[in-house]
């Protein structure tokens, strides 16, 4: 399969490209440092219509497609993948399942402010001791509303967001098929931040532990039918997945592109290291891996913009972008010598990043099972 890129979608890579590089980079290494939200990293990227990129422009979105939005993910990434991270989580795990499931009443409310960035979005689906099929916060029926009670952990964005996705259950004996997704709006009494998580990479994408306690949910704020939580919440993570690889991508050119210029600089035993005939071997096996992981990445987006099933194709693109990621990061250690385990040289934060997208939405164990079984499908099916 070949992907051509519009004009518009290369026009909209090359600009976040230089975005990326004059004003993510240069603050990728203190944002890292002091975890601190890329608050105005942020309003930039709204600026530039990276928050609402595939938003319609009828609900003030910039009116690209997925593939469009892959692009943008892996020129942020390659800038600052904490960047990435809250872009992904906003984007992919919030907006797009509202584009996906809300009512017209919902997208108009909500889709503007996030797309603008006057809004940002946070997705509230894991807990601690539990798994996706294990939800424990409860919704029960309260009047004409519900009544969302709770703990939520790593929740990207969750100190900054003003909008949250949240997953809970209205009834635990049906499991995964009474499962329930909920607009909540972060300034709604009994909403709050129990603590902020330490993390060993992405440290600017700031997540935090939640509880919900008697937060009440308006009938309105319900996304999709009752009993649809496990298909909204399958969405948004299938599409963030689509995000994540795409980001994975950049954090490797990233690694990739630090080596190039350090092999190229560093003298050892009367030559470059990249004169060695071993460094061009890795060079070649780093650069080969991040272009096919570019193309798993923009393939399922391809897909998902034409509406068809990409979760198999999501979760490999995940899997592989994500090893990528780390693979390259650790050779790019490794090319530096000493220097790539100090902070003096920016490997050190890429591979802490490409751990993170690793783990992020799924980790490669999970992906793995959720592709074989795709397979096996497939195969009973033909």
């Amino acid at each position: 399969m070949r992907i051509e890129l519009s004009e518009a979608q290369r026009q909209l890579r090359d600009a976040v490209r230089a975005f990326a590089r004059e004003r993510l980079a240069p603050a990728a290494a203190e944002i890292d440092r002091r975890a601190c939200f890329p608050r105005a990293q942020v309003a930039d990227l709204a600026r530039l219509g990276a928050l609402g990129c595939f938003v319609p422009e009828r609900f003030g979105g910039a009116g690209f497609d997925h593939v469009a939005f892959a692009l943008v993910m892996e020129e942020v990434a390659a800038g600052c993948a904490a960047t990435a991270a809250v872009l992904a989580a906003h984007a992919a795990l919030v907006t797009s399942p509202i584009l996906a499931f809300g009512t017209d009443a919902q997208r108009a409310r909500y889709l503007p402010r996030l797309a603008s960035g006057e809004w940002l979005g946070c997705f509230a689906l894991g807990e601690p001791g539990a798994d996706a099929g294990a939800i424990r916060t409860t919704a029960r029926r309260a009047g004409d509303g519900w009544v969302l009670n709770g703990t939520k952990h790593l929740v990207t964005n969750a100190p900054e967001a003003r909008l949250a996705l949240v997953v809970a259950t209205p009834d635990a004996q049906r499991e995964r098929r009474g499962l329930a997704a909920f607009l909540v709006e972060t300034d709604t009494p009994g909403w709050q931040l129990r603590r902020i998580e330490e993390k060993m990479g992405m440290r600017g994408a700031v997540s935090a532990e939640l509880a919900l306690t008697d937060v009440r949910v308006p009938a309105a704020g319900l996304l999709g039918g009752e009993g649809q939580g496990l298909a909204v919440a399958e969405q948004a993570l299938d599409g963030a997945r689509i995000g994540l690889a795409a980001a994975a991508v950049g954090i490797a050119r990233a690694a990739f592109e630090a080596t190039l210029v350090y092999v190229g600089a560093r003298r050892a035993f009367g030559q470059r290291l990249a004169d060695f005939q071993a460094t061009q071997f890795r060079l070649a096996d780093m650069a080969a891996a991040i272009e096919a992981a570019r193309l798993l990445a923009l393939e399922a987006a391809f897909l998902q913009d034409r509406g068809v099933p990409h979760a198999k194709e999501a979760a490999m693109a995940k899997l592989y972008a994500a090893e990528t990621a780390m693979t390259v990061a650790t050779q790019a250690v490794q090319l530096h010598g000493g220097y790539g385990y100090t902070r003096e040289f920016p490997v050190e934060r890429h591979f802490r990043d490409a751990k993170m997208a690793a783990l992020a939405e799924g980790t490669s164990a999970s992906e793995r099972l959720a592709i074989a079984t795709h397979l096996l499908r497939e195969a009973r099916a033909a």
